[in-house]
Order: C-alpha cells, then structure tokens, then sequence
C-alpha cells in the first residue's frame, strides 16, 4: 500500500474565548488585550444582560452588545446570529461610544439572523420573573429569556425582518401574542413609551452594515484572517450544562460559537478560558463556594463586586475547582486566563474547593444538581501579601502566588497563559515560563 500524505489545512480558525464560572470573569478586558492579534472580533450569543467592562486611558466602557473590540481600530466587528439584539439598548450603547469619540458604523456588522428582542419580551421577562415568587430565576429583566423562547417555537423576529415591506405586519402580530401572555398574567404596563424608544433604535439599527455575517466570517477565514469569538456569561450558566434552571437561556459554551456564527467545528483553534482568581455569582440559584461572612464582605469591596449592567451585589466565594475542570472539559480549553488576583493580595490564607462532599460521600466530579445540600472540601494555602498591581512581569510573582498558579494548573492540567493584576489594559501579564 502507497503511503499516504495528508494535507495540513493552513486555513485560518477562530479562537474563542468565553467564561468558565457563573459570568463577570472579566472578558472584556482580555478581549480587548487580544485583539491587536485578530483581524475580526465577533459575539456568538446572548445579549443586552452581559456587561463587559474596559477600563483604559482612565476611562470606563460597559459593552453590552458590541463586541470588545471596537475600540481597536482597523479591526472588523462582527454581532453573530446567536445574539439577541435590543434595538432601544443597543441606541444607547452606541451614541455613549460615540460620544467618547469612537465611530462604529465602519467598524461593525450585525448579522441578519440576530433576533430582536421586542418591547414587549421586556414585559414578558419582568411578568414571569414576578409570577415565579420565591422560585425567581434573578434574571436582568432584559427580555433575554422570553426572545430565546420565541426563537425556539419559531416565533421569532430576526434584524433581517427590519429589511422587510411586511415588517409591520410581523411586529404587530408578535406583540399581539405577547399581550394575550401578558393578559395571562394580569401583567399591568405602559407599552407606548418603550414601543416609541425602540422605533427609535430601529432606526439606528438600520445606519449599521446589516449582512449575512456567516458568509463574511468563513470568507474572513479562507482568506486567511484571524477571528477572535467572544463569548457572554459563564459556562456554568449554559442552558445545558450549567446550574440549571437558574441559567441563561443560549449556549455560553465553545460550542455555542459554532451554531452562533456558522463555523464548521473543525475551524475552532484555541480556545481561552476565563476564571477569577475566586468565584462570584450575581442572582438566584447554587453556588457551593459562597461565603456569608467577612470574608465574602471583603472581596466583594476589594474586587469591587456589582454587576456591570444591573449594579446588583455579586455573591462572592472561594475559587470552585470541581465546577471550574468540569469547565475545562466541557469546552476543551487550550490556555487559561486568571483574573483579578490582585483582589486577594491581602488575604493571610487563599483557600480553594477541590471536592463536593454529597450525602457523606467526596466527589471531584460536578453532579447533575448542585444543591444546598453540597459541601465544598477545601485545601488551604498561604496568602501572597503582595501588592500585585505594581508587579509588570511574571518575575516579580511572589513565591505564594507562583505556589497557587502551580496548584491551579495541576488540579486543572491547563496551562495559566495569562494573569491580570489589576483592571487597566496595562496590567495584564502573559505568562512566559506556563507549563
């Protein structure tokens, strides 16, 4: 038999960088630090309920829908078919940009087959929110939930349909079913100032580049441009594999980025995952790690732990090593990225949970359903007391903090290739000795 040589594809891929925890990792700053070496950033899913934060040049940038790059210019910028857009918030975001002098219609590209989120998913959201009591879900009242659902049972508006003489007739039927829901909840509401700020935003809408982005984004590729998928919330809030129900309603996880941007599988390259340093969570649902006491008081003071979009209190806890390599696994992470170790440069013991105990028994695997009853198992280690955010390079890590990168990346088998010491775009350090 002749050997066989096969053929190295040298076609270009898209690397993905998404949340491995609960949300709010800090993803859009890496983003952004990452970008100089993409030709395209792109969004893959969710919408106006994530807040990525830029801080840069003493000036602070909340993107809800608007990938993290943007602000490098030259750079395509790309909102996939996975997001759900708001048109009315999306107004918003863009004329706060504008106004610090950045222009975006140049810059950016919506994909036709984005859905819009409809005034009346906002009321919807905040109806069913209401009717589940206790049972809350703790969603950002965004419409997010409700779009998704209409998208599923074919329901759905997409940005395309703005395109459409017969759009009208679409919108008024939608919102025709949505107040007969609405009605069903006894729901009371004032539709016509959100409806008035919405056309408004149509409007808007319709001055950007609005295209088939999965032609642009595998042309980009077979040209061979580097992509840059930008994932929102956290793996452990994926409506699969998270901490279900109290999930967000698309899929956060690698694989999200395949159907939320029309990228074959293969195309996937790196994929960077994102953790703190310890473990937050904003809203309802389990979180075994969370701490009740000062301790928890005193990271959310230091990491300065409110929400970026709803400014809610985020629950804090001790780094979730069970939930983080399950993370790991679910989405084949290549290289890690820690954030803000700096928050716990003050602290006399860094702990961090590498076990569930469940009815008595230990476990290091992530179960179906983490609840009130799992007790983390923690290893303890001594705190760095350093001031990290005047360290510029990997040489001047204390020994106890090298000691906790050694430990993560043991329990993980992933390598830590980037660590943030502080906010600015600055103090983000990449790592040249990572295993």
């Amino acid at each position: 038999m002749e050997n066989c040589v096969i053929k190295k594809n040298t076609k270009m891929k898209v690397d993905v960088l998404l949340g491995l925890q609960w949300g709010d990792e800090g993803k859009g700053k890496v983003v952004d630090v990452l970008t100089p070496n993409y030709d395209a950033v792109t969004r893959f899913q969710g919408g106006p309920n994530a807040g990525h934060t830029l801080v840069f040049e003493n000036q602070k940038y909340v993107l809800r829908s608007i990938p993290s790059g943007i602000f490098q210019g030259g750079k395509v910028n790309i909102i996939g078919n996975g997001v759900v857009l708001d048109p009315a918030l999306f107004k918003e975001e863009v004329e706060s940009l504008e106004a610090s002098g950045h222009d975006l219609t140049q810059r950016l590209y919506i994909s036709k087959k984005a859905h819009l989120i409809l005034p009346t998913h906002r009321l919807l959201d905040a109806a069913l929110e209401s009717a589940k009591g206790k049972g809350k879900i703790g969603t950002t009242g965004k419409g997010i939930g409700p779009t998704y659902t209409d998208k599923v049972s074919r329901n759905g508006l997409r940005v395309g349909d703005l395109l459409s003489p017969k759009f009208m007739d679409k919108y008024n039927a939608a919102v025709e079913r949505h107040k007969d829901l609405l009605a069903h909840y006894k729901y009371e509401y004032d539709l016509a100032p959100i409806e008035k700020k919405w056309f408004e935003g149509v409007e808007k809408l319709k001055t950007f580049q609005i295209v088939d982005s999965e032609w642009i984004i595998n042309d980009l590729l077979q040209s061979g441009k580097n992509i840059l998928a930008e994932g929102a919330q956290g793996t452990m809030l994926d409506v699969d594999f998270g901490s279900y129900p109290f999930v967000t309603s698309s899929n956060t996880i690698c694989a999200g980025a395949c159907s939320g941007l029309g990228v074959a599988p293969r195309r996937i390259g790196d994929v960077y995952g994102i953790f703190k340093a310890y473990c937050t969570r904003v809203g309802s649902g389990p979180f075994p790690t969370e701490l009740f006491d000062e301790t928890g008081k005193k990271i959310r003071e230091i990491g300065h732990e409110y929400g970026a979009v709803t400014g809610r209190e985020r629950r804090c806890g001790w780094i979730d090593l069970v939930a983080l390599k399950y993370a790991v696994m679910i989405n084949g992470v290549t290289q890690l990225i820690m954030m803000k170790s700096d928050v716990l440069d003050d602290f006399d013991t860094i702990k961090a949970c590498t076990a569930y105990k469940i009815n008595g028994v230990e476990t290091d695997e992530f179960p179906f359903d983490i609840t009130e009853t799992v007790e983390p198992v923690y290893k303890e280690m001594p705190g760095w007391k350093t001031n990290m955010n005047k360290v510029s390079s990997e040489d001047q890590f204390p020994d106890n903090f090298n000691n906790y990168i050694d430990f993560l990346e043991d329990y993980l088998e992933v390598p830590i290739k980037i660590v943030s010491v502080g906010p600015d775009r600055d103090q983000t350090i990449v790592r040249y000795v990572a295993k």
